[in-house]
């Protein structure tokens, strides 16, 4: 592992980003548009809003990041950009790290522009600072990030790479204790739940939305965001191909 050539991959990423009008206006556009359609969709239930809203500032950057990363790895392999990088010293850690660092980037900035839309525009009110949700904002979308460099491993198209989203991304939306609280699902539900990672990314926010200073739970979950994204990168290294057959 080599730092410069980390960094050097994160420029890289960053400067193609900076002169892709669509990716920026999916990084960024998309998610405040969506969350002000939900505002107005709970116009006469502000207390509702708060609550999903809430957990809307860490699904939407995930599922988003998620989306972009799986399709931009997959590019660089069908490409043939992965496989010149590995033919020099630069390794594959360095690469995902590098990866990791831009879009973490493009995550901070995000869940600034979506947070600051929704606290001081749309009247999110939340008993946590608003400040420690940008925060898990942040690690949500680096998290989805991690997932998607992970599965675009798995795939051999850009059609493939979306594919993924319905069959690893949509479940934990539907048992992350959005639809219903965790401990009312059924017994094998619920063991799903613990399993998945965005349970943990929506307990964190809802914490903060009941409580007014961090609690232990809150600061447990957000390990374990850490930790599933050191896990997904590694394994994410250890998949990588040079190109997709």
């Amino acid at each position: 592992m080599s730092l410069r050539h980390t960094f050097g991959t994160a420029g890289r990423i960053l400067r193609q980003l900076r002169h892709d009008r669509r990716t920026i206006a999916l990084i960024l556009v998309v998610p405040t548009v969506l969350l002000t359609l939900l505002r107005y969709l709970y116009d006469d239930n502000p207390r509702l809003f708060d609550r999903v809203g809430l957990i809307m500032l860490g699904v939407f950057p995930l599922v988003i990041m998620f989306l972009l990363t799986s399709v931009a790895m997959l590019r660089e392999r069908t490409s043939g950009t992965l496989e010149r990088l590995l033919t020099t010293p630069i390794g594959k850690v360095d690469i995902l790290l590098g990866y990791g660092i831009a879009f973490a980037v493009a995550a901070a900035v995000q869940a600034a522009v979506v947070s600051t839309l929704a606290f001081w525009l749309l009247g999110l009110d939340t008993l946590g600072p608003p400040w420690l949700v940008g925060v898990i904002a942040v690690g949500n979308a680096v998290l989805g990030m991690a997932l998607g460099l992970l599965v675009s491993a798995f795939a051999d198209s850009e059609f493939q790479a979306v594919q993924f989203m319905p069959a690893v991304v949509l479940p934990q939306v539907l048992l992350c204790g959005l639809l219903q609280p965790r401990d009312r699902m059924p017994g094998w539900m619920e063991a799903i739940s613990d399993a998945l990672p965005m349970s943990y990314a929506v307990q964190a926010l809802t914490e903060l939305g009941t409580h007014a200073d961090p609690t232990a739970v809150m600061w447990r979950d957000l390990a374990i965001i850490v930790g599933c994204v050191l896990v997904a990168l590694l394994l994410g290294a250890a998949t990588l191909r040079r190109r997709t057959a």
